[in-house]
C-alpha cells in the first residue's frame, strides 16, 4: 500500500515540475503571446478583473496537461510495480489540486477550459498507468 502511496506522490511531484519547466520554456520562447497571457492573467486574478483567454494558449494549456498526465500516470505505475491503484490515486490528487487552482481563474477563463483540464485527469492518469503494464521492459 505505501508503494501504491509513493508513486501517486511521486508522479504528482514530477506533474508540478514538468508543468513549471514548460511554463518557463514557454516564457522564454514566447514572451510577447505565452509571457503576456500570463502577465495579463495574474493581474486579472489579483486584481478580481476581466480577462480576455487567448484560446491558443488555453488548447496548449489542455493539450500539455494531457500528455504530463498520460507520463506522471505511467510513472506512478512504474514505481508502485501495479498498474490501476497509484495512477488512480495520482488522478484524484491532480483532480483535487486541480480544483483547488481552477477555482482562483474562475471567471478568468471559458467553462470549457476548466472541463477540458478537470474531466480527463483521473482517466488519463489510468491511461498511463496501462501503459506501463505494457513497457515492463523498463
Amino acid at each position: 500500500m505505501l508503494k501504491i502511496f509513493f508513486g501517486a506522490v511521486a508522479g504528482f511531484i514530477v506533474w508540478i515540475i514538468l508543468l513549471l519547466v514548460s511554463d518557463q520554456i514557454w516564457l522564454a520562447l514566447s514572451p510577447d503571446w505565452y509571457g503576456t497571457h500570463q502577465n495579463e492573467l495574474a493581474a486579472a486574478i489579483n486584481n478580481k478583473t476581466a480577462l480576455t483567454a487567448d484560446s491558443g494558449i488555453l488548447i496548449v494549456a489542455v493539450l500539455r496537461s494531457a500528455i504530463f498526465t498520460v507520463m506522471t500516470g505511467f510513472i506512478a505505475a512504474w514505481i508502485a510495480k501495479e498498474n490501476f491503484k497509484s495512477p488512480l490515486l495520482l488522478g484524484i490528487f491532480l483532480l483535487a489540486f486541480g480544483i483547488y487552482i481552477h477555482s482562483m481563474i474562475l471567471n478568468n477563463v471559458p467553462f470549457w477550459y476548466h472541463v477540458l483540464i478537470l474531466l480527463p485527469l483521473i482517466p488519463l492518469a489510468i491511461r498511463g498507468g496501462k501503459l506501463s503494464r505494457q513497457n515492463r521492459a523498463f
